[in-house]
């Protein structure tokens, strides 16, 4: 049996067209996934299954079609992946709340990077199956690497 962790996009886990992590997990029951749980209310399923990738995956999509009513996005990692995933962090030097890993189905196409659009100072690189980004300014959508705010001391004005 591997371990693995289903990373949903694009679902809303409240309001309109939402997905309860109950129902989530009821989905992964039926289709016979040992031990499925959810973390926190993200859309985040972890289980257990003799099935590879691939199978979890198509088996994943195709009952959360049905679910919905739409296709939902499904990326699927075994749990020695994402334990190799934030080992392979290249920016292990950032605060993590500053690093976001973005999981792709395959892997991303040489040059990936030479055609990022919208940055605006954010280190990038490149994974087996992801793009890690440190958003080094102090927010997310406005960062800027290149000069980067000093934290200021306790007490300064």
């Amino acid at each position: 049996m591997t371990a693995f962790v289903a990373l949903l996009r694009a679902v809303n886990v409240g309001g309109t067209g939402k997905l309860p992590m109950a129902e989530l997990k009821r989905i992964a029951e039926d289709l016979g996934f040992a031990n499925p749980r959810t973390f926190i209310a993200s859309g985040n399923l972890l289980f257990t299954s003799d099935k590879s990738e691939g199978e979890v995956r198509a088996m994943l999509e195709k009952a959360l079609d049905e679910h919905m009513g739409k296709p939902v996005g499904v990326m699927v990692r075994s749990a020695a992946e994402m334990a190799a995933v934030a080992t392979a962090n290249p920016f292990g030097d950032a605060p993590g709340k500053r690093v976001l890993v973005t999981f792709l189905p395959e892997p991303p196409p040489e040059g990936a990077l030479d055609q990022a659009k919208g940055h605006d100072g954010e280190r990038l690189a490149l994974g087996s199956r992801e793009i890690y980004v440190d958003y080094c300014g102090t927010l997310l959508g406005r960062s800027n690497c290149a000069f980067p705010r000093r934290p200021r001391a306790r007490g300064a004005t």
